[in-house]
């Protein structure tokens, strides 16, 4: 444990969630979910107002429909998120040389490797002044905790949400900890909580009484040990700046199950394409490879094959793909397939021999395009050949129309495409539907949250003119009837993780001011 609080953990506020609130005025203070929106989507993100009628991430999107009918269901839109995300660990990079990226909202960061004094005034200071420049250069909200440790920065974190910022003084740790459930301690999952709930212990102050002993009786000698160290508030884990990848994975999730032995194998053929194409972008090898199928019923199975060495080539991977699906039965219907690569290296060493027996293989599997989307990267798979249409528009992406400029997509079906045509920085927009083969729209690029950003990316050469959402008054499509229709008939994306409800508990909290336009902090 530091003398100082000067571990700081940012936590961004319901995130993707308030992107899209953010990026449009419509939304704003109104529940907005975002996930997968199918009819066997997971919640990624919902806002405070989703959260205020029991929407969580990770529950069904169907579930959440029935408690919260009314949200605004999205597709999530990660090349905005990433923008924002990058120039969020810009600024945490000005604070420090070590930062440590948990995910695209959350970080550690090592203030003391960034020579700032090490008292509380100061680094509260910091946090402040993190949190306000976060705002101006976003539009959104951020939670901060700081404190000795990464996990007591991190449970601080989650007291000052939303919107706020709370200080663990050194020398209050233990008390601080001892009511607290004993699912707060990292690494403990439902699994671990069972074994000491049934041993009597259900809180951090229990579980310190227990003593070492008696946890490494219940959890084995490493895992005993180090809850002892959590739950007595040392932890001594340094802030690492460089978190390497230990896998490269792509998975889809289909809306009706594969029962087509044929199916199963184009569609492991197709992801082990998409799985390489990932591993050589991030410049890896890898030499374990691993497909992953859950069935109708939820059970899950994988299974892995180590090859003589590291290798980057598709026909490679798809041959060790093939032999292990010769091993799984997927009679009874699939649900969800995978692909892996692990054991990652920076070099190669190609498998000849398994290169060519593949080659025939590779030639004869016809690809096709996707019909799902890939788990991390939630936005929707080309459904059609490079620069045609998409079959169906997605709602919450990005549409552009040639005479009213950029829109949203609010919903689609039977033939028709709903768009709110607003921007971050306008009045909420108006409503206008068209035929989906509109020869006036296309696909858009999400824009800043930021209008300044805007402004700076417009002065390049090759960027267009801002586009003004005009008043349609003229007749182009039908105006829709209802000024705030629901969308509906989406495709299904990806299914990310979103930081759980924070827990409440005692700390020096500092509330920032509500969000310009009325994103809920």
């Amino acid at each position: 444990m530091r003398a100082a609080p000067t571990i700081l953990h940012l936590d961004m506020d319901a995130f993707y969630a308030a992107a899209e609130q953010a990026a449009k005025p419509s939304l704003r203070g109104k529940p907005v979910v975002v996930g997968g929106i199918g009819p066997r989507g997971v919640v990624a993100t919902a806002s405070y107002e989703a959260r205020a009628f029991g929407v969580h991430s990770a529950m069904a999107t169907a579930q959440a429909r029935r408690l919260c009918p009314n949200a605004a269901y999205l597709a999530p839109r990660f090349t905005l998120y990433r923008e924002v995300s990058e120039v969020v660990m810009g600024l945490l990079g000005e604070l420090s040389p070590l930062v440590e990226p948990l995910s695209l909202d959350e970080a550690f960061v090592d203030l003391e490797a960034g020579g700032v004094e090490p008292s509380s005034a100061v680094v509260r200071e910091v946090g402040e002044r993190l949190r306000r420049d976060i705002r101006l250069a976003t539009g959104l909200s951020g939670s901060v905790g700081l404190a000795g440790s990464k996990m007591l920065a991190k449970i601080a974190s989650e007291q000052a949400k939303p919107d706020g910022l709370v200080v663990i003084e050194p020398g209050t740790e233990l008390e601080l900890l001892a009511p607290m459930s004993v699912r707060a301690i990292p690494g403990v999952g439902p699994a671990t909580a069972e074994t000491l709930r049934r041993a009597g212990l259900t809180t951090v102050g229990d579980t310190a009484e227990a003593g070492e002993a008696e946890l490494v009786r219940l959890l084995g000698k490493a895992h005993g040990a180090g809850l002892y160290a959590l739950a007595t508030a040392r932890d001594t884990r340094p802030v690492v700046a460089e978190r390497d990848a230990k896998s490269v994975s792509v998975e889809d999730t289909f809306e009706e199950d594969l029962t087509d032995r044929t199916r199963v194998e184009l569609e492991l053929a197709r992801l082990a394409d998409r799985c390489v194409q990932r591993l050589r972008a991030a410049g890896r090898s890898g030499r374990t490879v691993v497909i992953k199928v859950r069935s109708y019923d939820f059970s899950t199975l994988t299974r892995s094959e180590t090859l003589r060495g590291p290798t980057d080539d598709l026909g490679v991977v798809r041959e060790a793909v093939r032999r292990l699906l010769d091993g799984v039965d997927t009679t009874a219907g699939v649900r969800l397939l995978g692909v892996g690569v692990t054991g990652l290296a920076d070099y190669t060493q190609e498998d000849l021999f398994a290169q060519a027996a593949a080659t025939a293989e590779a030639a004869a599997v016809a690809e096709r395009p996707p019909t799902a989307e890939a788990e991390g990267e939630g936005e929707p798979a080309p459904q059609e050949d490079a620069g045609r249409r998409p079959r169906r528009w997605v709602p919450g992406l990005d549409i552009r129309h040639t005479e009213y400029g950029a829109g949203w997509i609010q919903g689609s079906g039977v033939g028709r495409v709903t768009v709110r045509f607003e921007q971050p920085w306008s009045a909420p927009g108006r409503v206008r539907t068209f035929a989906v083969d509109d020869p006036a729209l296309e696909p858009g690029e999400p824009l800043p949250l930021i209008r300044a950003a805007w402004e700076q990316r417009a002065e390049s050469p090759e960027s267009p003119e801002p586009p003004e959402p005009r008043d349609p008054a003229a007749p182009s499509g039908a105006a829709d009837p209802d000024p705030d229709p629901e969308p509906s008939e989406p495709s299904e994306p990806s299914e990310p993780s979103e930081p759980s409800e924070p827990s409440v508990g005692p700390g020096a909290r500092s509330d920032g001011q509500p969000l310009a336009g009325g994103v809920s902090g």
